[in-house]
């Protein structure tokens, strides 16, 4: 009796225990939306200010054109001496507008801001002198600095607006997928830059526009890369038990079958850090020495022990 009593207490305590974790969860996860909206004006302004840089100082001095309103902008340039920033409003303020009209107050406010910021900082900083005469630097640096720009505007859940509305209305009304829609317009842009301009320009422009899309990623996922193992084995408690207690590490168990056999199998997901892995394999080794492992790169992982966004 009093064993039964002991465990019903248990029980009871370990639900407490539980529901005080999950508020106290609940609590930290809470923001306030004034503080968010703060910081992802914040994050807005500080991308548009690094690619308004390295616009001028990289792309603009040497015609690369890789692609979006800016690249129409240099490419205007070349043909008209017309300044970028303001051809850049001619071109966003109208695909604003179109925006809120087809696709709703709620979208296009969203670059509301970031469609009159950013040639106002683009303009503002056109004085500033190119830091290389060299295209391939150019292209590349110029890509990393729009790419971390772009990033960070991402982050903060803003745009900068530009052909991408053009690609959502695009995407809207002929269910072309988003991202072949942006690099339809992308090539259209760089397609022309190496008519108007010279070939090589549009070569320079895809490095470029590659070495920018590569930046974004980084800087979305930055450089915690973690692991994600499968294991495979016929001693699936035994690793369970090193991995949960020895490597602190949560796991789960998917039900798998031999495609030989045909006999039913376990198969332990477990996610850890790069430098764990070492630690991972070893347990496993001692564990079971014919253990079936694969170990593969995941780009974000959100949850308990990671990051949470």
């Amino acid at each position: 009796m009093d064993k039964e009593l002991t465990n019903q207490l248990n029980k009871e305590l370990t639900d407490h225990q539980r529901h005080e974790s999950s508020a106290k969860d609940k609590r930290q996860r809470k923001v306030n939306p004034r503080l968010e909206t703060i910081f992802s004006i914040l994050l807005l302004i500080l991308g548009s200010f690094l690619i308004a840089v390295s616009f001028n100082v990289f792309l603009v001095p040497l015609g690369i054109a890789s692609g979006g309103v800016s690249g129409i902008s240099i490419l205007v340039n070349r043909m008209t001496g017309f300044p970028p920033a303001y051809m850049q409003w001619a071109i966003n303020v109208p695909l604003f507008f179109l925006g809120l009209w087809l696709l709703g107050k709620r979208f296009a406010l969203k670059t509301a801001l970031g469609s009159f910021l950013l040639p106002l900082l683009v303009l503002l900083t056109s004085h500033f002198k190119p830091l290389t005469d060299n295209a391939m630097l150019a292209s590349i640096y110029g890509g990393i600095g729009v790419g971390a720009g772009l990033g960070l505007v991402f982050r903060g859940r803003s745009s900068t607006g530009g052909l991408d509305l053009a690609a959502q209305l695009l995407h809207r009304y002929t269910g072309l997928r988003l991202g072949l829609a942006v690099a339809c317009f992308d090539g259209v842009v760089i397609a022309a830059a190496g008519i108007i301009i010279a070939p090589e320009n549009a070569l320079y422009a895809l490095v470029g526009l590659f070495a920018t899309t590569k930046t974004i990623d980084f800087v979305q996922t930055g450089l915690a890369i973690s692991k994600v193992a499968f294991i495979i084995s016929d001693r699936p408690a035994a690793i369970t038990e090193v991995v949960l207690h020895d490597l602190d590490r949560g796991l789960t168990q998917l039900d798998g079958r031999g495609g030989y056999t045909g006999e039913a199998r376990t198969v332990l997901m477990v996610v850890v850090g790069r430098g764990e892995v070492s630690k991972l394999k070893q347990l496993v080794r001692a564990a079971d020495r014919n253990a079936f492992v694969i170990i593969s790169d995941t780009a974000e992982v959100l949850g308990e022990g990671f990051s949470l966004p």
